[in-house]
């Protein structure tokens, strides 16, 4: 009686499945279920028939080749729903073009309207909360004290003019929020408003917010919608 090695025919399925990949047959570096599928039955083909494969065994197989089939089904529903997302996703952030945005930078625009609108954040109540406008020459244009502050988001906006009742022309200012502690003075982070020009999608589905005057930002360090 002549047997068939079965560590060879599973090996020439191996071999086989590898020639395909090099010769770029598959997009894929994983072993599939069609792959495992074949191995399974090279490996019964070809067992020695005095030593054949205990139904322990074969249900055994037969159980890991479900598991790997409900493993890809899984992976490719996982890969649906991600991209419904995404698309969902890059759709409402194009529904924001034209509209007012709040991101966390120190300067804003000043623009025809002559009105510039941010946010403070403030960690804590402080008994003094100043806001400093500086023009793009570093030279201060404006203090806007608004006294005693509690914690959380706290609104301000300028009206484009200086400490003498001039109004400064559009462009580009620069902010500087402090907070009165006990401990001293505290610098604070602002939020500052801009329109959304337009939207771009970038690799992996990064969605990114062009806005006016303050250039590009990721979507999800806009905090507030106007």
């Amino acid at each position: 009686m002549s047997i068939v090695n079965t560590t060879n025919a599973t090996t020439d399925v191996l071999a086989e499945y590898r020639a395909k990949q090099d010769s770029g047959a598959s997009g894929s570096e994983e072993l599939g279920k069609n792959e495992f599928m074949e191995l399974m039955i090279a490996q019964l083909k070809n067992q020695n028939p005095l030593e054949p494969k205990g139904n322990g065994e074969f249900i055994a197989d037969l159980a890991q080749f479900s598991s790997l089939e409900e493993m890809q089904n899984l992976s490719s529903t996982v890969d649906s729903v991600v991209g419904e997302f995404r698309s969902t996703q890059a759709l409402q952030a194009s529904a924001m073009v034209g509209k007012s945005v709040m991101a966390p930078t120190n300067f804003g625009t000043l623009d025809e309207s002559g009105q510039m609108e941010g946010i403070v954040n403030v960690p804590a109540s402080t008994g003094g909360l100043r806001i400093t406008i500086e023009n793009e020459q570093g030279e201060m244009v404006r203090q806007l004290d608004l006294g005693e502050a509690s914690a959380g988001q706290q609104k301000f906006s300028w009206d484009g003019e200086d400490g003498n009742g001039n109004t400064m022309p559009p462009g580009r200012y620069y902010i500087t929020a402090q907070g009165s502690y006990p401990s001293g003075t505290e610098q604070l982070q602002t939020l500052m408003s801009a329109n959304v020009d337009s939207v771009s999608l970038g690799q992996g589905g990064n969605i990114t917010l062009n806005l006016a005057g303050m250039g590009s930002i990721p979507l999800s360090d806009v905090q507030h919608i106007n």
